[in-house]
């Protein structure tokens, strides 16, 4: 093989190397703030009103079983 296509082929996996790079990263930022966004939105109280109503149910439906007497400890 001559060194110009050796030159050449060198070129071509450099530019694809560097291609995949730059998108990977950027997809890695994204996925970051993505990341970022769906905790805070974890936090918000819509989200969390589902998980409240099951604690206020089961502290509910606890306190009517030490009303009756059957779960005396």
């Amino acid at each position: 093989m001559s060194t110009g296509v050796v030159i050449l082929i060198v070129a071509v996996i450099v530019v694809v190397a560097v291609g995949l790079g730059r998108r990977l990263r950027r997809r890695a930022a994204n996925d970051g703030v993505d990341s970022f966004r769906r905790q805070i939105d974890a936090l918000s109280p819509e989200a969390r009103k589902p998980t409240v109503d099951q604690v206020k149910s089961a502290e509910r439906s606890n306190g009517d079983e030490r009303a009756d007497g059957s779960d005396v400890a």
